[in-house]
């Protein structure tokens, strides 16, 4: 069967590794790429596509899906890549048939693979519910138990994929070596700081063969909100009531909800007791038998002073306000709760930001760190060096400073997940230990 496969440089590669490589009674004809600028017009290439396909597999952009449907006489269409709203699943899904296609939808278990090891997923609703501090957190209590952890990270291929097939990050010496961007830093660097071994890549097979090695339990740390590429032994979920009613509409975040074993509401000091039930009430009546775990995301500023009353640029998680559709984060809690005047950086925009501002409108007074390619790396420097402030706040989980060279001094910002009460991941951690022993 003639098949185009939609995605975004992650999942699509994933799906295909797994259920298409091999085959001889489907036909991929090409990638279409969404969400992250500068895919396409790539190809996959032929080391990575296998031996059926000896010229690789071209990507090119979603807008072409219905024409590439007629030229390339698809028959299906496989949507692979995530948060998206139910609506806009449905959009994509008449888009397809009406031009003669049929729209599939893929199992979650389908592209699962097996570990000989444990593993722990951590995934989410929608995009920046809080992944990250809760990988930090499960690999701290896994560690103060004596477990040594391998961190495997959901993909952002964003660089040559024939180098990025498979991908070890120990140092920040390994960074520099893969030339990550900025948005694969975010995820990276919080966990190196921590001691941690990452993985990361484009064949998530040899990946998990390789973890296995050195590590007694696998993480999942997931993206964006997509289910796992592992079959998870504990499936985590956390749900965002900054952000109420998204749990249950938007694609895959409610399979996660659905299929998940804990449910973590994050963020609850910065939420309303009324979304917070809400959200409580969604989880229950989506899956009853997930344990439900309360928690929130502590805020810390490293020079907390230097905000003080002063002018300054908030820079926050580029896939957080993007395609994650918040209009905040961190670096604006912090810059509130210092009293500083934060300056909107709109008037100063360079092309690359103008273009990211046009596509997500809801960005108010807050710079997204835009970063997937040299370009917008010398863009989000140029327009940080244009806004007249004080201070910049830097709500990215990386350290600006490693990657941008900037004169006006930076207070970094970071997260880190606190529970309230009981039951805690701990206990339940301890709960899944003896089950598995």
């Amino acid at each position: 069967m003639r098949t185009i496969i939609m995605g975004a440089a992650g999942r699509d590669f994933h799906n295909f590794n797994v259920l298409f490589r091999h085959s001889r009674t489907d036909r991929v004809v090409c990638f279409t790429a969404a969400q992250i600028p500068n895919i396409a017009g790539r190809r996959y290439p032929p080391e990575l596509a296998g031996r059926l396909y000896p010229r690789g597999i071209p990507i090119y952009h979603e807008d072409r899906l219905a024409e590439l449907i007629r030229s390339e006489r698809a028959e299906q269409v496989i949507l692979s890549y995530s948060d998206l709203s139910h609506a806009d699943v449905m959009q994509k899904a008449a888009l397809v048939t009406a031009a003669g296609a049929d729209f599939r939808l893929l199992g979650a278990a389908r592209t699962m693979l097996p570990s000989s090891k444990p593993v722990i997923a951590v995934t989410a609703v929608r995009t920046g519910c809080g992944k990250s501090q809760a990988t930090r957190h499960v690999a701290d209590i896994l560690r103060g138990y004596g477990k040594s952890v391998a961190v495997v990270r959901h993909p952002m291929p964003y660089g040559n994929l024939r180098e990025q097939a498979v991908q070890r990050f120990a140092t920040y010496d390994d960074l520099e070596k893969h030339q990550v961007t900025i948005e694969e830093r975010e995820e990276y660097e919080p966990l190196l700081e921590r001691g941690l071994i990452v993985y990361a890549g484009v064949d998530y097979e040899r990946i998990l063969r390789q973890a296995e090695r050195e590590a007694d339990v696998v993480i999942w740390d997931g993206g964006n909100n997509d289910t796992p590429f592992y079959r998870p032994d504990l499936w985590i979920v956390l749900a965002d009531p900054l952000r109420p009613g998204h749990e249950v509409s938007y694609y895959p975040g409610l399979t996660n909800l659905r299929a998940a074993h804990v449910a973590i509401i994050n963020k609850e000091r910065s939420a309303t007791r009324k979304n917070i039930e809400l959200v409580r009430r969604n989880i229950k009546a989506m899956n009853p038998a997930a344990t439900i775990i309360d928690a929130t995301s502590i805020v810390t500023a490293s020079n907390p002073q230097l905000l003080k009353h002063k002018r300054v640029l908030v820079v926050e998680d580029g896939p957080t306000l993007t395609h994650g559709g918040m209009a905040y984060g961190a670096g604006t809690v912090a810059a509130e709760r210092a009293r500083a005047t934060i300056v909107d950086p709109r008037p100063y925009l360079t092309p690359e930001l103008r273009q990211v501002f046009a596509r997500f409108p809801h960005l108010g007074k807050v710079l997204p760190a835009m970063g997937y390619g040299e370009r917008q790396v010398a863009d989000l420097k140029r327009c940080i060096s244009r806004v007249p402030c004080d201070v910049v706040v830097s709500g990215t989980p990386i350290d600006l400073r490693k990657v941008l060279s900037l004169a006006k001094p930076v207070v970094r910002i970071r997260y880190e997940l606190e529970e309230l009460g009981k039951p805690d991941l701990e206990g339940v951690l301890r709960r899944f230990g003896k089950a598995k022993r």
